[in-house]
């Protein structure tokens, strides 16, 4: 069974730094791009970062300048640096990508979440 699984939310006072990890687990046998989101209550999830296999990276408008998206494709593994955040950027992050798993037609998976608090 196929499962994302994030790590690396927390507290944190603005201006600070949190690092969030995304790994995917089972029986897979190639993962597309990788995406991070993020939810605020009452609000559309927005897309923050996406990274291509190929290491091809694009950001959100909002985040552009203060965020890095990576990957390690050896730990089947996508990352999330956030840097001088802000308020704003309070919300439940989750990690999505489309996997071909054994047994298992291509389909998307989604994480639990992680969330992430700035304080000002």
């Amino acid at each position: 069974q196929v499962q994302l699984v994030e790590s690396g939310g927390g507290l944190v006072q603005a201006g600070g730094s949190l690092r969030l990890a995304c790994k995917a687990s089972g029986s897979i046998s190639s993962i597309n791009a990788m995406r991070w989101y993020r939810q605020v209550p009452g609000k559309q999830r927005e897309l923050v970062a996406v990274i291509t296999n190929d290491g091809s990276t694009n950001y959100g408008d909002s985040v552009k300048g203060r965020f890095t998206i990576s990957r390690d494709n050896a730990k089947n593994t996508v990352y999330l640096q956030m840097n001088s955040l802000k308020p704003e950027d309070t919300a439940v992050y989750y990690c999505n990508t489309w996997i071909d798993a054994y047994y298992v037609d291509l389909r998307d998976y989604w994480g639990q979440g992680t969330r992430v608090t700035v304080s000002s």
